[in-house]
């Protein structure tokens, strides 16, 4: 794989090859406006470099900046005076501001390198923050020297809230591991920490009011106030806010263990170890429920300056409110009609002791009430129609479904995630000389209830276009329509579980086959309909209305993240959020994005201290059981963890979904897509298009060669550690799936074909090497399976 990453890191510093409007620098997020001049050249750097401020005080930026350029140059840097005369970079800033960002703080910088070095213009320190991430990015270590391009840069954000959050209530995180998050945070451009303190399993910071809080449900692992401040300098220092957020009045267990008297129900209560949607709920019509929440509030704004405070308010399971009659007729007395309106009352109480102190609320999608004012701001998990809806009532929102990066998706899926609703362009919309067939689907899931839904295909004058509606979601339209055979088609859509490819087989009116969600598979049956469904229109608001959108969040959620995988979990990928979110909407060619993404995570390595290699290198230490171990990263290029909900739903069903699972299996320490898998695909494309393609087979085969030869090594790691014994039919399954690669590239490469029983006996092969084993899949079944389509008789 040596070979294809210095191919395509020659890309990045080569002549233009990406469709614009991102082009071929390594740069991420993708600047509003890049000008290369017509004549090319560069600005040579030497251990001499020096830097002026002119307008504020950056304080120690300078000289992380400084520091910075030495890890990614290898130099001990000559020091420079405090005003040098001929500074390398010079940095103007035209409005000093108070070093505490605010969310309409300005983030704009121009930047120009030239012969005559680096010049910054910024009208903020915010602004300069940003554009020495961006020289730092530029900075290359070439064939003759180290250089910065020349170029002329002109960069502003497209939203004001680019956040992500951290959950430190499922599995605590310790504050080195925060502060190295908040600076790839910086190195992103993403300035909002969303940092999830209190949840059903653990109460994580301390109060002075309510101390049983951490004495009872916090095993100890708490921030004091000192910490919670020093992360609020920390981020500040490097432009991000610091958004709290402690849930109510759902989420609500911890509370429960400390103080039993703020519950809807009596207990006795223990600590909640479990995942999931819990019962524990506070008691809005108890004075002593706002004396707590009062008191939670004064406590977090005394350490958190910014002017949101998160209130979650996501998922209050009613039981307990339902059950207790007090609260019933509380709910009669006041003229409540529901446990939403319950909930509402709740949130008034709420925002007027947030008004108090000088906070503005922002909760999860369920806080959302026309009792409640426009300040609020709506955070969404359930999806661009939800948001839509937000936005369309004139409240302000942002969206994380999508963005949520403890799912291993792939990082396309991510990136293809669009803020605002989109509309079906009248894909749904049938000509008189259009034909379709519509098809129900019943998909059931390891957990929960079925999805269930229908499917339509049209085709008209210009091909195939469909549309998929799934039962209490709005329709989508669908992409990549390919008709296998007579009786087999398939296609893509983007839902809430994933990228989403049903490959069914429709006969005898039956359907059946499976949707592929994510890189797991779930079996499907369903049956055609006699006419196409009525459907429900996304909920797209006008132009005006998109105004209300502020932007959005990647969330890693701690169900399956420990502090020792954090980073694999979070990067590279929140740079493909992060561009989504500064970057031009035209900014979406994915293929370019893939490509400034790998250099993204060359230097996220070296130049902020990232540790998504290091963090897997020691898992895979560790499983091995001494430190060659190689064997585990050839093996790693073919697999995958499996996709979130199935990985979830798997631990549920072996009684293990709980705070104690341990997260230490091989699938913990993969990344969330095979880059060796992506770039097998695109071999394997250009072999079928051109069977001539000698360097697409020739990598093909060195990929198969290769884990052939790793075999007898990764079966001896697999016997010599207990955590790894259940690898070895993985290892196997690879090895046979090697052969087949050899053998189809072969047939394909001078075009051969099989006969129907071979290609049906290879099928099942690659059917049964789809199956999750020990919470990974084998993801190069799917270039297989196009290498095999490809060997059919015409």
């Amino acid at each position: 794989m040596l070979r294809y990453s210095l191919l395509t890191a020659g890309l990045l510093l080569g002549a233009s090859a990406f469709a614009a409007p991102a082009g071929d620098l390594p740069l991420m997020p993708w600047p509003a406006k890049v000008e290369r001049p017509t004549t090319q050249g560069a600005f040579v750097l030497t251990n001499q470099v020096s830097v002026s401020v002119s307008g504020d005080d950056l304080g120690e930026a300078v000289n992380r900046l400084r520091q910075r350029i030495a890890l990614q140059t290898g130099w001990t840097l000559q020091p420079q005076t405090s005003t040098p005369d001929k500074p390398t970079i010079r940095i103007a800033i035209a409005k000093k501001v108070k070093p505490q960002p605010l969310p309409d703080s300005d983030e704009s910088y121009t930047l120009k390198v030239d012969a005559s070095g680096v010049n910054i213009s910024a009208n903020t320190r915010f602004g300069a923050l940003r554009a020495m991430e961006t020289v730092l990015q530029l900075i290359q270590n070439g064939a003759e020297n180290t250089s910065l391009p020349w170029v002329n840069i002109e960069d502003a954000p497209r939203f004001p809230w680019r956040g992500l959050l951290l959950d430190s209530a499922r599995h605590f995180i310790p504050l080195p591991d925060i502060k190295r998050q908040i600076d790839g945070m910086a190195a992103a451009k993403l300035n909002v920490l969303h940092w999830h303190l209190t949840d059903d399993q653990g109460w994580r910071f301390t109060s002075t009011r309510y101390p049983k809080l951490t004495e009872l449900a916090s095993d100890g692992l708490f921030y004091t106030p000192t910490q919670m401040r020093e992360i609020v300098r920390y981020a500040a220092d490097r432009g991000i806010r610091v958004v709290p957020e402690i849930d109510m009045p759902g989420h609500a267990s911890a509370i429960a263990v400390a103080y039993p008297e703020l519950m809807s129900a009596p207990g006795p209560y223990e600590m909640e170890r479990h995942w999931g949607v819990l019962k524990p709920v506070l008691d809005p019509t108890k004075e002593a429920t706002y004396a707590f929440a009062d008191a939670m509030v004064s406590e977090l704004a005394a350490i958190f300056p910014d002017p949101y405070l998160h209130i979650g308010g996501d998922e209050v399971d009613d039981t307990q409110w339902k059950e207790n009659a007090a609260i019933q007729n509380f709910m009669r007395q006041n003229k409540l009609a529901d446990s939403h309106a319950l909930q509402a009352y709740f949130n008034r109480k709420l925002e007027t002791i947030l008004e108090k102190h000088h906070r503005q609320m922002v909760g999860w999608d369920e806080i959302f009430h026309p009792d409640l004012p426009k300040s609020i701001l709506i955070q969404s998990w359930q999806g661009q129609d939800a948001l839509g809806q937000v936005a369309k009532q004139g409240y302000k929102g942002i969206l994380s479904t999508g963005f949520y990066l403890d799912q291993p998706q792939s990082t396309a899926y991510h990136y293809r995630n669009e803020i605002a609703p989109q509309g079906l362009n009248g894909v749904d919309q049938l000509a008189d000389n259009d034909s379709a067939q519509s098809w129900s689907f019943v998909m059931p899931r390891l957990k929960g209830k079925p999805v269930e839904g229908s499917f339509t295909l049209v085709k008209g004058e210009s091909g195939w276009r469909g549309f998929i509606d799934f039962s209490g979601k709005s329709r989508r339209a669908v992409d990549n329509i390919e008709w296998r055979d007579d009786n087999q088609v398939t296609f893509t859509v983007d839902t809430w579980m994933g990228e989403t490819r049903p490959v069914v087989n429709v006969t005898d009116d039956k359907l059946s086959g499976y949707f592929l969600v994510g890189n797991a598979r779930y079996p499907i049956s369903g049956a055609r309909l006699d006419s196409v469904p009525a459907g429900t229109q996304p909920v797209v608001p006008d132009a005006a209305q998109q105004a209300n959108l502020m932007g959005g969040e990647a969330a890693l959620w701690a169900e399956n993240v420990v502090a020792p995988v954090l980073d694999i979990r979070l990067w590279p990928r929140a740079f493909a959020v992060a561009e989504r979110l500064w970057s031009a909407k035209e900014v979406n060619d994915t293929d370019n994005m893939y490509t400034r993404l790998q250099a993204m995570d060359s230097w996220t390595t070296v130049s902020v201290g990232l540790q998504q290699h290091s963090q897997q290198q020691s898992y895979f230490t560790r499983l091995a059981n001494n430190a060659d171990t190689l064997p585990l990263q050839v093996l790693a290029q073919a697999l995958e963890p499996a996709q979130y909900y199935t990985r979830q739903h798997l631990k549920f069903q072996a009684g293990n979904y709980h705070q104690f699972e341990p997260l230490n299996r091989y699938a913990d320490a993969l990344n969330a897509e095979s880059t060796t898998v992506r770039q097998m695909n695109h071999w394997v494309d250009r072999l079928i298009s051109d069977a001539e393609d000698t360097e697409s087979a020739e990598s093909l085969r060195h990929v198969f060669n290769r884990w052939q030869s790793n075999t007898s090594d990764a079966l001896a790691l697999s016997e010599n550690n207990y955590q790894l014994k259940a690898m070895k039919p993985v290892i196997q399954e690879v090895d046979k799936l090697a052969s087949i690669g050899l053998r189809l590239t072969d047939l394909v490469a001078r075009q051969g074909t099989l006969d129907d029983k071979e290609i049906a006996a290879i099928q099942s092969e690659l059917d049964s090497a789809a199956k999750i084993q020990d919470e990974v899949v084998i993801a190069a079944v799917y270039p297989l399976e196009t290498l095999l389509r490809a060997t059919r008789n015409p």
